[in-house]
């Protein structure tokens, strides 16, 4: 019952405007903490609609029990009052003594040892996953892009506003229509970034892919997520998703692009939108990946943003059950970030309308993760949903390259195995 009037008072402060109060009234609701009786006191402020939720800080600290404040370490008011003078003056004494001991502690650590506010870099956007990892330099043209492969940057517009975004055309395109593979970044992120991460221009050109990453601006978004949990950009020719789209058919338009072989993926708030597409776009693309993602309709605006992210919730919903594209899916069992329940969601939401037999297969990549790896196979033995549990992985891209952001290089390689699942799939089957 509480919960419910603490999700009622947020949704109130976040239609007012009052994001940051929403946000830390559900943080405290998360952890377990009651809220304070005033949470809605005091004057609304006002948030103009355009600029993007409040930025928060995403770690966290286990206590172990060793670390944990003994019941006896702190005597009572009236113990102290009680105890004798000269025990009182020893106890003062010892204070004192370990007072001086901290403070010389203190001026001994270097500076750069010394606990700082968290930079900006350091930090993600509220629903936008709160991403860690290092801030990394701009990757090189040597990681990004194959020898004799072009890696160019164009841009679309329609009425929801314009999109850049950065085309590798393989070193092999011509003689025929090829696959086009539409990446979805994550929170933070740049086409560079994350094609120097994921490497999936490497793959791709090996397969002869076309490979695009639509890149979301900060004035979209102040840390550049896809905006997936606002109901507006979660349908059909409106919205961010019309932008995606319309970036797709511009490169079919251009380049020789083979239309049932047309595939899109993401990772975290990228994933949430890859989602979204097939769920929206089932006529465009063959099949559609997800990694560290939540799944089409998980949340429809910031509590349920949190709420979804945090614990699994939301049950989503798809735009036609009749249209369900084939879906690979990755998540680390160990993300503290996006709750691993939504990876289960988004199988079984993609797997509603097909019928078939299921098999596990498990594994582990020599000197990194384990993984256990579910199919569901149809009687024609295509392969129409994989579901990647990645045991001790965290919010992070499986089997990727250091040199972009928010990779795993333990884990087994999505990239490759996403494309495998691309390219046995095709929208005339």
């Amino acid at each position: 019952m509480l919960n419910q009037e603490i999700m009622r008072e947020a949704t109130r402060l976040t239609r007012a405007g009052q994001l940051v109060e929403a946000t830390a009234l559900l943080q405290r609701m998360l952890r377990g903490d009651s809220a304070p009786a005033a949470a809605s006191a005091g004057p609304a402020r006002s948030v103009p609609a355009r600029l993007s939720p409040p930025t928060i800080e995403g770690e966290a600290t286990r206590v172990s029990e060793r670390d944990r404040p003994s019941a006896q370490a702190a005597p009572t008011q009236a113990q102290a009052t009680q105890a004798k003078p000269s025990q009182a003056r020893s106890t003062q004494a010892k204070s004192t003594q370990a007072k001086s001991t901290q403070a010389k502690s203190t001026q001994a650590k270097p500076a750069q040892a010394r606990k700082r506010p968290p930079r900006r870099e350091d930090l993600g956007e509220l629903p936008g996953f709160s991403l860690r990892g290092p801030h990394l330099r701009a990757p090189s043209a040597r990681e990004t892009t194959p020898e004799g492969a072009r890696f160019i940057q164009a841009s679309f517009s329609n009425a929801a506003g314009r999109r850049a975004y950065k085309l590798l055309i393989p070193s092999r395109a011509e003689g025929g229509q090829l696959p086009l593979v539409v990446m979805l970044h994550g929170c933070t992120q740049s086409a560079d970034d994350f094609a120097a991460g994921t490497r999936m221009n490497f793959a791709g050109d090996e397969q002869s892919c076309f490979i695009v990453y639509p890149e979301q601006p900060s004035g979209a978004n102040q840390s550049k997520c896809w905006n997936w949990f606002r109901t507006g950009d979660q349908q059909r020719d409106g919205g961010e998703p019309s932008l995606i789209a319309g970036i797709t058919r511009q490169v079919m338009r251009d380049h020789a692009i083979d239309p049932g072989r047309v595939y899109v993926a993401g990772l975290s708030a990228g994933g949430a939108a890859a989602a979204i597409m097939a769920a929206t776009y089932p006529d465009l693309y063959a099949a559609v990946g997800v990694h560290s993602g939540l799944a089409c309709g998980a949340a429809r605006d910031l509590p349920s943003a949190l709420m979804a992210m945090r614990q699994g919730a939301g049950s989503g919903h798809m735009a036609d059950q009749r249209s369900v594209v084939p879906t690979i899916v990755f998540h680390g069992d160990r993300d503290s970030t996006v709750h691993p329940a939504n990876g289960d969601r988004i199988v079984a939401q993609s797997t509603t309308a097909m019928r078939g037999t299921s098999s596990v297969v498990r594994g582990r990549v020599p000197g990194g993760h384990a993984f256990t790896r579910t199919m569901l196979t149809e009687a024609s033995g295509k392969v129409t949903s994989e579901h990647w549990t990645i045991h001790g992985a965290a919010h992070a891209w499986s089997g990727g390259s250091p040199a972009g952001s928010y990779t795993d290089p333990k884990g087994p390689d999505a990239t490759r195995e996403m494309l495998r699942f691309f390219l046995a799939h095709s929208r005339g089957d």
